[in-house]
C-alpha cells in the first residue's frame, strides 16, 4: 500500500483510455435508496480522472472531486474544463479540506482499498450533513466467469507484482470497519467491457500491480497476454465482465 498515491502516475493514459467506467443504475439505486437528488452536493473522495463523477455530472450534481494525485486530477480538470458544476480539490480520503456539514453524500469508486477506514469515517462523518450516506463502488472483476477471466486471472498471479495484496475480495474487513456497527447493503450491477488485442493490453497496463515497460517480466507478461487472447477471442474481441458492487449506508455520530 506504501505510496498508494503515485502509483497510478505512470499509467494515466491508459487508465482514462481503458478502465470500465460506472453503470447508471448506480444513481437509480442511490436516489431511491439515500435520497440522492440532482441538487445533491456529491463529495466523489478517491476521484481519479472522473470515471464515477461523469455519472453524477449527467445527474446535474454538484460534484467534488477529491484527489492526492497531481497528474490524475489534472486529467480530470482538462475531461470536464467546461462542466461549471465539477469541482477539484487536492486532498485525500482522511482530509478532504472541504467545509463541515457541506455535502449531501460521499462516494469512492474503485479507492477505498486505499483509505484508512477510520481516519476516512471521521473526516466523512465531518462533512457530511447529518444522517446522510456514503456509498463504496467497485467494477469488481469476475475472475472465474468465463475460461477467458479465468485464463487472466492465472496471468495476474503470476506476473503481478503485488496483486494478491491488493485484491477487492480483502476489503470487507476495512468495509466493516469503516461503517462501524452502522448498517450497510451491498447491491450489485453488471458492466462488461468488449476489447479487441490492443484495447486488453492497454486494460492490464493501467493495472497498478502489473509490471511496466522496462521491467524484466513486463515482455513475458504481454506475450502471456497474446496467448490468451489469441485461445479465447471470437470475431477478435473478449468480453471483460465486472459486477459494479455499491455498498452504503447512512452514517451516524451515535455508533
Amino acid at each position: 500500500m506504501s505510496g498508494s498515491v503515485e502509483r497510478f502516475t505512470s499509467r494515466v493514459a491508459d487508465y482514462v483510455k481503458y478502465r470500465p467506467g460506472y453503470p447508471a443504475e448506480i444513481v437509480n439505486l442511490l436516489t431511491t435508496e439515500c435520497g440522492l437528488t440532482p441538487g445533491s452536493v456529491v463529495a466523489d473522495v478517491g476521484s481519479g480522472t472522473g470515471k464515477l463523477s461523469e455519472i453524477f455530472l449527467a445527474n446535474g450534481n454538484v460534484v467534488i472531486g477529491i484527489e492526492p494525485n497531481e497528474s490524475m486530477r489534472v486529467v480530470a480538470e482538462q475531461i470536464f474544463k467546461d462542466e461549471p458544476r465539477f469541482r477539484s480539490v487536492d486532498g485525500k480520503a482522511e482530509a478532504t479540506t472541504l467545509d463541515d456539514a457541506s455535502v449531501d453524500i460521499v462516494v469512492a469508486g474503485q479507492a477505498f482499498h486505499w483509505f484508512d477506514p477510520l481516519k476516512t469515517r471521521e473526516d466523512w462523518l465531518r462533512i457530511l450533513k447529518p444522517n446522510s450516506y456514503a456509498a463504496l463502488i467497485w467494477n469488481d472483476r469476475l475472475l472465474e466467469a468465463t475460461p477467458f477471466l479465468s485464463d487472466y486471472e492465472q496471468l495476474l498471479k503470476e506476473f503481478g507484482t503485488d496483486y494478491a495484496e491488493i485484491r477487492h475480495d480483502k476489503s470487507m474487513p476495512m468495509i466493516e470497519q469503516f461503517f462501524a456497527g452502522d448498517p450497510f447493503v451491498l447491491r450489485g450491477f453488471p458492466n462488461t467491457q468488449i476489447f479487441d488485442l490492443d484495447g486488453l493490453r492497454g486494460r492490464v497496463r493501467s493495472s497498478s500491480y502489473t509490471p511496466e515497460p522496462g521491467h524484466p517480466t513486463f515482455e513475458p507478461m504481454m506475450r502471456g497476454l497474446e496467448s490468451v487472447f489469441d485461445k479465447h477471442q471470437k470475431n477478435g474481441y473478449v468480453n471483460f465482465d465486472y459486477e459494479t458492487k455499491v455498498f452504503y449506508g447512512r452514517l451516524s455520530k451515535t455508533s
